[in-house]
């Protein structure tokens, strides 16, 4: 009974549909697309199949947002430690030496004698010892290979890069086209990123919802009012160590879960959980470790990029994050998260709090919540609670949207016309679902309309119900 989600990275290269049936029925809960390394025909086809394996299945697709990236390496270019280089932002260069291109035409210009540049997630370093007018002269600190449409981080350096590209306003619209679910935009650096992405889909009247993917410092101290005008966050580590120096990456990881806990928005941990898996049909223990500490923390949903979007091992990766997160679940602290979560006089969320802390006095087995919009279920959810929430869903979009957040089993159907018809409902779900008719479960539901949000509770069994 896994209670944190898990999000899978998924090529076109490698996305049949009984390939994505088995990452599914092995504890995939949210299928990504990595949008700078796919065409609008590469994503089509992920999506594509995706449905037909089923329409419970959320799509998380990624902007490239304000990033540079290496290009125009036909074949990866080998560079010895000491070595003297260049690196350009200009297309139209060309050099007897050898030459890394980029994707920031003004990167020679925004860059200072002296600035480390970190290529490939760090895996290259360079020192820029020169500038010229049309590109930069650096030395190598280690031996390695460049590759193409490979990261390129200059920590320190302000760049005046735009929130969003033409790339990215052409997948934005095509996510609205064809109803992906969430949108993750990269390198949010404040609201205005956010609000950039927003006003395009007011525009096209869109309800898709913004994953803000915090990768540098600027991101980090601006989380408050990020939050505020997000679904939720993706603590992306790949970037965001390279940005900042590692060893304050966990300290920051605890931060921004801890956040997302207090504002109730879901909160995802990415990069390199099981890095090792993408070569080797095992993790190593530091790996475990690092899942296991995401679930301790209270995250909502862990993630997998490389391991399952061109790894040896996909499926033994998901079976492993899943076996970690439920052999850990329940080791989180009883209260973990509820003295964290914000009421702001709201009833739904003081409802939630007594909910969770309810099920922790009484034999209960399970609670069941009727949304609208999501929202009753998500405040249970930030709550952590010990028990698996049914979410019955009355718009299939808002149940694939729950199906990112901790502990919410979301389901579609038809909406009742009364609450009575709503009760009665439950024992199919719950009985289908290997409960017992004796089993105590707790009922949270809205008297008042979609406005008000939750306004009563209820304990029983589910034989009780009539």
């Amino acid at each position: 009974m896994k209670r944190t989600k898990i999000v899978a990275t998924i090529s076109d290269k490698r996305c049949d549909v009984d390939f994505l049936q088995d990452l599914y029925a092995a504890g995939m809960d949210v299928v990504r697309l990595n949008t700078a390394h796919q065409t609008l025909d590469d994503a089509m086809k992920v999506i594509r199949n995706v449905r037909i394996v089923s329409d419970k299945i959320p799509l998380l697709i990624d902007t490239k947002g304000p990033e540079i990236r290496t290009k125009l390496i036909e074949q990866p270019m080998e560079v010895e430690k000491g070595e003297v280089i260049y690196i350009t932002g200009d297309d139209t260069l060309t050099l007897d030496e050898k030459l890394i291109h980029v994707s920031y035409e003004n990167f020679t210009a925004d860059i200072k004698v002296g600035d480390k540049i970190l290529i490939d997630d760090g895996d290259m370093e360079f020192i820029v010892q020169d500038k010229y007018t049309d590109r930069l002269e650096v030395v190598a600190t280690n031996p390695g290979y460049v590759k193409d449409r490979k990261s390129v981080n200059v920590p320190g350096a302000m760049m005046k890069l735009q929130s969003l590209s033409d790339k990215d306003r052409t997948f934005i619209e095509f996510a609205i086209e064809n109803e992906v679910d969430f949108i993750a935009h990269s390198f949010v650096r404040n609201k205005e990123d956010v609000l950039a992405i927003q006003q395009i889909l007011d525009q096209h009247n869109s309800n898709i919802k913004i994953i803000a993917k915090i990768e540098n410092q600027e991101g980090v101290d601006n989380i408050d009012e990020i939050l505020d005008h997000v679904y939720g966050v993706m603590v992306a580590r790949g970037d965001l160590a390279i940005e900042i120096d590692a060893e304050k990456i966990p300290r920051i990881q605890r931060y921004i879960v801890t956040k997302c806990i207090e504002s109730k928005k879901p909160v995802i941990i990415a990069t390199q959980m099981l890095h090792t898996m993408i070569d080797h049909p095992r993790p190593t223990r530091a790996e475990v470790s690092d899942i296991a500490n995401a679930v301790f923390m209270g995250t909502d949903a862990i993630m997998l990029s490389g391991e399952t979007a061109y790894g040896e091992y996909p499926l033994e990766a998901v079976k492993v994050m899943t076996k970690v997160a439920e052999a850990n679940e329940l080791t989180t602290p009883p209260d973990s998260g509820r003295s964290l979560v914000r009421i702001n006089n709201e009833i739904t969320a003081a409802l939630a709090r007594v909910a969770v802390k309810t099920t922790t006095m009484l034999p209960i087995k399970a609670i069941v919540v009727d949304t609208l919009s999501g929202r009753t279920a998500r405040y249970l959810s930030a709550f952590r609670g010990a028990l698996p929430v049914y979410a019955r869903c009355y718009n299939q979009k808002v149940m694939r949207e729950l199906a990112l957040s901790f502990g919410i089993r979301p389901y579609f159907t038809e909406k009742p016309t009364s609450r009575d018809e709503f009760i009665r409902d439950i024992p199919d779900v719950l009985l289908h679902a290997g409960y017992d008719p004796e089993d105590y479960i707790l009922v949270i539901g809205g008297s008042f309309g979609h406005v008000r949000g939750a306004s009563f509770m209820e304990i029983c069994k589910i034989s009780d119900i009539k």
